[in-house]
C-alpha cells in the first residue's frame, strides 16, 4: 500500500507534496533512470563518508566537520544534477 504523504522522486505524481513547484515536466524513462542513478551515487558516497569517519549511517552526524562538509557538498552536487535532469 502506498503512503499518500510521500511520493517517489521519479514519480510523475511528485507535485502532490511540494508546495513551491506547482508544475513538473513528465520525465521519460531515461531521465528517471539517470535521476535515480545520481541519487544512488550520492547515497553511496555519504555511506562511504560514514565508514571513513567510523560513524553509524543511521545517525545523521558525520565523524568530523570535514566529513560533514563533504556530505553537504555531495548533497548539493546531487541537487544540481537532478535540477539539470528535470529542467
Amino acid at each position: 500500500m502506498s503512503d499518500p504523504t510521500h511520493v517517489g522522486s521519479s514519480s510523475d505524481d511528485r507535485t502532490v507534496n511540494n508546495i513551491m513547484r506547482h508544475q513538473y515536466r513528465v520525465l521519460d524513462g531515461t531521465e528517471k533512470l539517470h535521476m535515480q542513478e545520481v541519487k544512488d551515487a550520492g547515497l553511496r558516497f555519504v555511506r562511504l563518508l560514514h565508514q571513513v569517519g567510523g560513524t553509524d549511517f543511521a545517525g545523521d552526524r558525520q565523524g568530523s566537520r570535514e566529513l560533514s562538509r563533504a556530505q553537504t557538498k555531495m548533497e548539493e552536487a546531487v541537487m544540481w544534477a537532478v535540477k539539470h535532469i528535470t529542467r
